[in-house]
């Protein structure tokens, strides 16, 4: 074919398909189409089909960016992922109010002006022992806010080991300088006394900030201060103590403290994820003493940092089922796979290897997002070719594995007994197209 039988524009456009589209999309596709067609004359190879090329741009170009993935990895709280999935409840929340009008900031008794927080607060109060409760967007947001509120200015002393990374390359050091404290480092990398506070407490410390090693642990000759002695430290000291736990569970699960321990243990503030071992929507949580949840509360940065009301809604359907911890373990994603007993997810495992044609390995599953980094979780996969590993991606949906060992690894912790059949039926269509 020669660069002047290409067809037009104006005659891709007379296609059934891409005329029905709206013209300007439309029109997109067919310039692409028509451009990689030249591209390839150019280099002597054959176009192919420009009316299918036009019409896969078009597809391709009007599918939604943000898709639905089935999650073969084994980790269940995958930040590349979403993180945590949410429960029904909390859909269902989500739907009721995103599809009509709510009481966001609407008082409906007095009929006056109402808070956004309020719609959360008293089951955040119930849930961990607080006075008062915030919400935000993140968790980062959330420590940011309790600094800028509480210690813009001032010095905030921290322990050198708890200096953490957190994700896309966020560290703390970084969040204290952008609230305006000035960080006072104590301690070294696997030693912090309850001495070296003392030392570093000056006039112009404001506060004492503790960071939960969520995504690492230090083992082996360390030390650290329990959160009760920080508590004692601070509270004869007349300052603060503000704990960033991170993955902030709810729930024992061991290794991970939880909420509402810190808060008995003493601390003023605590700040955690909602999207981690809560199970619920991204958004970073602040429960502590009334007067300085008031304080961060009338802190300009507070609007710009402040929760939706689709978070606020899934945030409150997720609180709703953590009031009854059974049914919390049952119906929220993530503590229901942390839960499910290793034989199961064999069983899994086993019945997507025969409709596949696969293999089952016995694998280690992961909590992930930062949380439990030590916990190993006795799981299974169907092993599979591992050139199968990008046409599933591609695919619709996309079902994402582990390439392993020359096998591309289905875990089948992370997936549910319906989505079995669904990953089946991608792989045998990922086949057809090697």
């Amino acid at each position: 074919m020669r660069l002047r039988d290409l067809p037009s524009v104006d005659r891709l456009l007379s296609d059934e398909v891409l005329g029905a589209a709206p013209r300007r999309v439309a029109t997109d596709a067919a310039r692409a189409a028509l451009e990689r067609a030249r591209d390839a004359i150019r280099a002597g190879d054959d176009p192919g089909d420009v009316v299918e090329a036009a019409r896969a741009e078009l597809a391709r170009l009007t599918a939604p960016a943000l898709r639905r993935v089935l999650n073969a990895t084994g980790v269940i709280v995958h930040t590349n992922l979403g993180r945590a999935p949410l429960a029904p409840a909390a859909l269902e929340r989500v739907i009721a109010v995103g599809a009509s009008y709510s009481n966001l900031e609407l008082d409906l008794e007095a009929g006056t002006r109402g808070s956004r927080q309020d719609h959360v607060a008293d089951a955040l109060r119930r849930l961990t022992g607080a006075e008062a409760a915030l919400v935000v967007n993140n968790n980062a947001g959330a420590v940011l806010l309790a600094l800028a509120a509480l210690a813009d200015g001032r010095e905030v002393v921290v322990s050198r080991g708890e200096l953490v990374e957190i994700g896309d390359g966020f560290r703390i050091p970084d969040v204290l300088a952008r609230s305006g404290a000035q960080m006072v480092e104590v301690g070294t990398t696997n030693r912090t006394r309850v001495a070296d506070y003392e030392r570093a407490i000056g006039p112009e410390t404001a506060l004492l900030l503790r960071v939960h090693q969520s995504n690492f642990r230090i083992v082996g000759f360390a030390e650290r201060p329990r959160t009760d002695e920080l508590a004692g430290i601070a509270g004869r000291a007349g300052l603060w103590l503000v704990d960033d736990l991170g993955s902030g569970s709810l729930a024992d699960l061991g290794d991970e403290p939880t909420v509402a321990a810190s808060l008995a243990a003493g601390t003023d503030l605590v700040c955690f994820s909602g999207d981690k071992l809560l199970g619920g929507p991204q958004a970073g949580i602040v429960v502590g003493r009334a007067e300085l949840v008031a304080r961060l509360r009338r802190h300009p940065l507070q609007r710009a940092l402040r929760a939706d009301k689709l978070t606020l809604a899934a945030l409150e359907g997720t609180l709703a089922l953590h009031a009854d911890p059974e049914r919390a373990r049952r119906e929220v994603p993530v503590l229901r796979m942390l839960d499910e007993p290793p034989e199961a997810v064999r069983a899994r495992a086993e019945r997507l290897a025969g409709l596949v044609g696969g293999e089952v390995e016995e694998t280690v599953a992961r909590v992930g997002g930062g949380a439990l980094p030590l916990a190993e979780l006795p799981s299974a996969a169907c092993a599979i070719e591992e050139p199968l590993a990008l046409p599933l991606r591609r695919g619709d949906p996309p079902v994402v594995g582990i390439v392993r060992d020359g096998r591309l690894l289905l875990d089948a912790r992370t997936l549910t007994d319906a989505e079995v059949d669904e990953v089946a039926r991608a792989v045998l269509q990922a086949r057809r197209t090697l």
